[in-house]
């Protein structure tokens, strides 16, 4: 079986009623930090809750009904682990409070806490329908992100916008490895976790007007993030091309290739290797028996059979069909 990143699921429905919220303020203080929460539903909070660590960045999605939330000078006081927390609401709205600023809360964009001054939060539901809403925090050291401090206070719960450049490649690389952890191996989490801090050094530093101040690695890595999330989702585009990314990025097709310079790959190699790799899978998904190989190559954007077969088997030495009766055996 092939190896995942490490994730740790919690969920409340396994535990009586009565001990669902005193568990969930347990779970808050140990796998972010300590806050004094109060709910409307502490009668029976049904919440969950996924863990993913990285490394440097701790990933999590939070899964919970309404609630109000707030970090004391006394809990600080107790426990300051030093953290800028990250959070991205996916649905519901509400509001974050920080010193003297306040900011919305909702899924259009982020709001940056700095866990070691008091701070507050609500969140509720858009309508009535809307049962449980859904967070995902990335909590992250202070000392990781090479930005200034004093800088980074403009920002406290200020929203970061998430719909639009680094925000937006941030929100989409969150979005994929914390809710898709299983499609990662444990030695992505290296390559995952500089991802994660470059992008959010950049989005910072964008709404600072430090950009230009970023190492050039930092502003790379962000365009090859970007780059990686647009070739994964437009695999079945037989147009494709190194050309047609570059156009979509706004940068010219010599930058985009500087851009994955020592990285041991090219943009060309990424677009042809990701649509093998979907291949290779769909091919022994029983849910797509009823296609042919040609039928699956398509899916994944070959339109060439004969390259395709080719490609298959220097990659994975066995033809598409060999593969695909394999493991209909195993």
């Amino acid at each position: 079986m092939r190896a995942i990143l490490p994730v740790a699921s919690v969920d409340t429905a396994g535990l009586p009623p009565a001990e669902r919220f005193d568990f969930w303020q347990d779970l808050v203080a140990r796998e972010s930090v300590p806050a004094r929460i109060s709910s409307a539903h502490t009668l029976d909070f049904t919440a969950s809750a996924r863990v993913v660590e990285l490394g440097v960045v701790r990933l999590a999605v939070w899964q919970y009904p309404s609630l109000e939330l707030h970090r004391t000078s006394r809990m600080i006081r107790s426990t300051d682990p030093e953290l800028y927390q990250l959070a991205l609401p996916l649905s519901g709205h509400g509001g974050v409070s920080q010193g003297r600023r306040a900011g919305p809360l909702g899924p259009s964009g982020f709001a940056l806490i700095d866990t070691a001054r008091p701070h507050g939060s609500t969140h509720r539901p858009d309508g009535p329908g809307d049962a449980l809403l859904r967070t995902i925090t990335a909590l992250v050291p202070r000392a990781a992100l090479p930005l200034p401090a004093h800088r980074l206070d403009a920002l406290l719960a200020a929203e970061i916008p998430a719909t639009t450049g680094m925000g937006l490649l941030l929100a989409q690389i969150l979005r994929q490895v914390a809710t898709h952890p299983e499609q990662y191996a444990p030695a992505d989490a290296p390559h995952l976790d500089r991802a994660v801090l470059d992008l959010l050094t950049g989005a910072l530093a964008s709404r600072l007007d430090l950009e230009p101040a970023l190492p050039a690695e930092v502003r790379a890595t962000g365009l090859r993030t970007g780059v990686e999330a647009f070739v994964q989702r437009h695999l079945a585009d037989p147009e494709l091309t190194p050309a047609a990314v570059a156009e979509a990025y706004h940068v010219s097709l010599r930058s985009l290739h500087r851009s994955f310079e020592g990285t041991g790959t090219t943009i060309a190699a990424l677009i042809r290797t990701r649509r093998l790799e979907r291949c290779f899978r769909d091919l022994t998904d029983p849910r797509l028996a009823h296609l042919t190989v040609h039928e699956v190559a398509a899916r994944c954007g070959f339109r060439d059979r004969a390259h395709f077969s080719r490609a298959f088997r220097t990659a994975y030495g066995l033809s598409p069909r060999e593969h695909r009766e394999r493991a209909g055996r195993d």
